[in-house]
């Protein structure tokens, strides 16, 4: 609803502009409650129709499609940058994972840390044809261009992808110890053995991960899905970081903010809504259960270092 502005000139010349209404302008209400709108899942041609009705004989205005279109363009595109270009020093991050998701026919890789205290903290995004080792690459220079500071090793928990285990390679080199994801590596036999054999392997393989010594039996290739067992890892830290459901929790929360659009414009427009998903993701996140056993880890990767150096 539109109401009158008061205006007031400085005895100097010029128009003054009057705290109450620089506060109410800081504090942008229609904006705030727009997105919370639209992350509901009304769309910019029905947010109107999702408002309480308005008294008779008031002027309107923002609620338009083209109205609430504009602002949405505008609010994601300045938390998105404020996001993906924030410093990053003074965060110690004990662990990565990383993961690519196909959005709108557009593949993301997504980073996500886990600090020493426990906290979730989404640290970049890139956007790309495929799941290559060029943009994954691309990303991981970024965050280190920004500030983020890996002392000793860091755990890199990933879904096995050629790309992102070759960029970790390339560009954190010995610092990554990679863990890759035992559920992802589980279906990757699935799909070579005939469907007789699958429970069996299954279990077989669920049983290796159990067993501390399994690690010098199992075969080349499956060596780096057992990192947090030959850590010695406690239970729940373990099965926190032996596959990525950490983060496909946060690849869901993309695909439900971008669920509505039905029309993709531009590289902008996707990285626009996948930023917003990002966000959203990030507002709802918890510390990670029994953070209070994360030193075990921070021990753990001071251990391999050292013996690596050695």
């Amino acid at each position: 609803m539109q109401v009158r502005r008061p205006r007031v000139r400085r005895t100097t010349g010029g128009e003054a502009t009057l705290p109450s209404v620089a506060a109410f302008r800081d504090r942008d209400p229609l904006t705030a409650r727009m997105m919370q709108q639209l992350l509901a899942g009304v769309s910019t041609r029905e947010y109107e129709g999702s408002l309480e009705a308005r008294p008779g004989g008031w002027r309107t205005r923002g609620s338009s499609k083209s109205a609430v279109s504009r602002a949405v363009v505008r609010r994601t595109r300045q938390r998105l940058h404020e996001q993906l270009t924030r410093r990053l020093e003074g965060l110690e991050v004990v662990a990565l994972f990383m993961d690519g998701v196909v959005i709108a026919q557009q593949t993301v890789i997504v980073v996500l840390g886990i600090t020493r205290d426990g906290h979730k903290a989404p640290l970049g995004l890139r956007l790309g044809s495929t799941e290559n080792a060029v943009v994954c690459t691309e990303l991981l220079q970024d965050l280190l261009a920004r500030g983020l500071a890996l002392d000793g090793r860091v755990l890199c928990v990933i879904d096995g992808g050629k790309g992102l285990r070759k960029a970790l390679g390339d560009v954190l080199g010995d610092a990554a110890l990679v863990q890759r994801c035992q559920l992802h590596k589980g279906r990757n036999l699935d799909a070579l053995v005939p469907r007789a054999r699958q429970a069996y392997v299954r279990a077989m393989l669920r049983r290796a991960y159990r067993a501390s010594s399994a690690a010098a039996s199992v075969r080349e290739g499956l060596e780096e899905t057992l990192t947090v067992l030959k850590l010695g890892l406690p239970p729940a830290l373990r099965r926190f970081f032996a596959t990525t459901n950490c983060i496909e929790n946060l690849i869901g929360t993309l695909r439900h903010v971008t669920r509505n659009i039905k029309r993709w414009r531009d590289g902008d427009m996707r990285r626009r809504w996948i930023g917003l998903g990002l966000l959203r993701a990030a507002e709802r996140f918890r510390r990670i259960k029994r953070h209070g056993e994360l030193g075990a880890l921070v021990i753990a990767l001071a251990v391999t270092a050292s013996e690596h150096a050695a």
